[in-house]
């Protein structure tokens, strides 16, 4: 109402947090400005990270997706599986590294912004955000959704490359510097559901978001009901489905 961006909004809420959480974001900006994405090589094919994504469970279908719009791809050097991230512009920003071998590498290309980590805008308008720690997980929410006959693409995904550290003191909790660029970009959200990890940091971090944002946010905490994390819940309930055919 005021014409306030959301982390002015959050920080003009009395006794959430005393840290200017403008002065934050500007600093991760102006870090991530000089720095330049550096995408590791494409390979021809994108064969291993669909057999890999396959073998963990996610959909042909929302894979193919995600390799048509070019978020995902398969580097030359390593085979190794590259979830991307773009701006507002449609410009490659972010890029996590999964290694698709027994290795169970995990990295970020060099110069990744992590204000535009992996994520699935919804295909219309929504007022709706789901949140993940890793792409893997966001993916497996799209195909438990899937599974269930829901259209995954009515509501905005984001995850936020790893797990989200909050501070030891209440008072010191900013907001995630993705989920914090996300509604910037889309400010018709106002419902944020959390599929954070099942365990002490997810339940951690989960708590931190909620108490920062929930005076601006309506906030569901949706962990995983039968794993550690989405992925494991999506796995177990293949599981199920297959004893069941059975």
């Amino acid at each position: 109402m005021r014409g306030l961006t959301f982390p002015d909004a959050v920080l003009q809420i009395e006794g959430i947090s005393p840290v200017p959480i403008t002065t934050a974001v500007a600093a991760i900006q102006q870090a991530s400005s000089n720095a330049r994405l550096e995408l590791p090589e494409p390979y021809e094919t994108s064969n291993r990270a669909i057999t890999y994504l396959c073998k963990r469970g996610i959909s042909r279908d929302i894979i193919d997706f995600c390799l048509n719009s070019g978020r995902l791809y398969e580097s030359r050097m390593h085979h190794n599986a590259i979830f991307v991230g773009f701006d507002q512009q449609g410009t490659p920003r972010y890029a996590a590294i999964r290694g698709t071998t027994n290795t169970r590498y995990m990295g970020e290309a060099p110069g990744s912004d992590k204000r535009y980590s992996f994520a699935i805008p919804a295909e219309d308008s929504s007022p709706e955000l789901h949140l993940f720690e890793s792409a893997i997980d966001l993916l497996s929410y799209c195909t438990l959704a899937a599974i269930s006959g829901k259209d995954w693409r009515q509501s905005h995904q984001l995850s936020l490359a790893g797990i989200y550290a909050p501070k030891e003191r209440k008072e010191e909790h900013i907001a995630p510097a993705a989920l914090t660029q996300y509604l910037q970009t889309y400010p018709q959200v106002d419902r944020l559901v959390l599929h954070l990890d099942n365990d002490e940091p997810g339940r951690l971090s989960a708590a931190a978001i909620r108490q920062l944002l929930s005076p601006v946010l309506s906030i569901s905490d949706e962990p995983p009901k039968n794993g550690k994390d989405v992925n494991e819940e999506l796995m177990n309930c293949l599981a199920r489905r297959k004893e069941r055919i059975r």
